[in-house]
């Protein structure tokens, strides 16, 4: 057992707490999703163009946003 995070496996509460905030975050994860497409089919279009790059990181940034808030809000109740 080499960290504490091995012992705080189960917390629900900080699930339940965190819950609304990753619904609210899946709203933008949906919009980030769109951002994703519109900057792949860019970037196939044009790609030299170094902004749809970022577009498209920006997109997968946002469809990762869920999973951190939850994991974050669950972080932060103690065992």
């Amino acid at each position: 057992m080499s960290s504490d995070d091995e012992f705080c496996e189960c917390r629900p509460l900080g699930f339940i707490i965190g819950l609304p905030f990753a619904v609210l975050s899946l709203v933008l994860s949906l919009i980030g999703a769109i951002f994703w497409v519109i900057g792949s089919i860019l970037n196939c279009c044009c790609p030299c163009c170094i902004c749809c790059t970022g577009l498209v990181n920006v997109g997968v940034s946002m469809v990762k946003l869920p999973v951190r808030v939850l994991r974050w809000f669950i972080g932060q109740i103690p065992c």
